[in-house]
């Protein structure tokens, strides 16, 4: 798969215990983003943070340690990213999402179809 040199990135922070249709929401938008033959997605799960509410999610105390924060980042052009974009307006009840201009400097997978 081929991104152009000037391409886009998505970056999606909800919560760890955010849902969508039964499942973790961060589950579903990369299996969402899979589907629409993105290049790729990557879940990053924080140990610290918070968002609009100010409320404090952290690792170091127990009770809030189920709702950690989540940042999804994907990459690929703009107009594979406005595919997705649908979805991430219904699934993403609360939390932040942004997009930026990024140049690929490179991409490539290893194997017989590189």
């Amino acid at each position: 798969m081929k991104i152009p040199e000037e391409g886009h990135l998505l970056r999606i922070f909800i919560g760890e215990g955010d849902k969508w249709q039964g499942m973790p929401l961060y589950e579903a938008i990369v299996l969402k983003a899979r589907e629409l033959h993105l290049a790729g997605a990557t879940v990053l799960r924080g140990p610290m943070g918070f968002g609009a509410h100010s409320r404090m999610h952290t690792a170091k105390i127990l009770r809030l340690s189920e709702d950690l924060p989540i940042v999804i980042e994907i990459v690929d052009s703009q107009e594979k990213i406005d595919l997705l974009m649908p979805f991430i307006d219904e699934a993403v009840q609360e939390g932040l999402v942004t997009l930026e201009r990024v140049r690929v400097i490179k991409y490539r997978a290893n194997g017989p179809d590189a």
